[in-house]
């Protein structure tokens, strides 16, 4: 194997974290500010690109930093290194609810395909690069762009979805519509594209967006409930607009309590 063995452990429901088990001399690499707690003897690194390309020297270095700025990533991830004599232990969390999923690359024909943002963790030796869109329509209107993540090797690799999470496995042909944000993630012989929602009362009041997601197999495809933009919209739309602390939400005074309470300000 190029990329490093490590063996795992998921915890929790709602809002999990995984923990890394870390043979000497063993390595993963993280995304900065998923780190949640380590052993002692495990050396924190902070690595240009995503580390699978450091022993090409500083042209593979530069190449592999450009692929995670195409995906509007920073330049830098973390290596967590076991520089001890024993087994050590690392963990990293879910950034918000939802389920952690281990991908085992040498069991998908070394490659998975996924949304930009979903990326948690990875054994070291694991490639983080990029899925260019091959189609126009994809690109401009299937909610992640022209750039989906795109992750290739032969170790481990974790990703994160909102809500729950379901999986479809996909026959020959077999197609399924999603909404573009509820994709996590699928394997390389899913065939991805967008399809118009059609209709006049479709496209003005649905408020579903204008376009389907279609997958088409053979695969498995990763479906997310909660999309982070979905939940950022939610959290901001009912977010207090007034600049102070809205006290009568969910009381029966509701707005008449920050009347009173002398909140609101004209």
């Amino acid at each position: 194997m190029n990329a490093h063995e490590i063996d795992y452990q998921i915890f929790g429901e709602e809002m999990q974290y995984v923990e890394i088990e870390l043979d000497p001399q063993e390595a993963v690499v993280a995304e900065a500010g998923s780190f949640m707690m380590m052993e002692n003897d495990i050396k924190m690194d902070t690595i240009f690109g995503d580390g699978s390309n450091q022993n090409k020297g500083v042209l593979g270095s530069l190449l592999s930093a450009g692929k995670r700025i195409l995906t509007g990533e920073g330049l830098f991830m973390t290596s967590f290194l076991n520089a001890g004599q024993g087994k050590k232990h690392i963990s990293f969390a879910s950034p918000y609810p939802g389920k952690i999923l281990p991908i085992d690359l040498s069991e998908n024909q070394g490659k998975f395909i996924c949304q930009k943002d979903a990326f948690l963790c990875a054994a070291q030796g694991v490639s983080v690069g990029i899925e260019f869109s091959k189609r126009l329509g994809r690109g401009l209107f299937g909610g992640e762009g022209f750039i989906m993540q795109k992750l290739e090797g032969d170790g481990m690799a974790f990703v994160h979805a909102g809500g729950t999470l379901a999986v479809k496995e996909l026959g020959p042909g077999e197609v399924l519509k999603v909404d573009t944000g509820c994709i996590v993630g699928f394997t390389k012989d899913v065939d991805y594209d967008i399809e118009f929602v059609g209709g006049i009362k479709n496209t003005l009041f649905g408020g579903e967006g204008l376009f389907f997601a279609t997958l088409r197999g053979p695969g498995t495809v990763y479906i997310q409930s909660l999309p982070f933009s979905r939940l950022a919209s939610r959290v901001w739309a009912a977010a207090p607009k007034t600049g102070g602390k809205d006290r009568g939400e969910g009381s029966i005074l509701g707005g008449l309590g920050d009347l009173i309470d002398g909140d609101n300000r004209f």
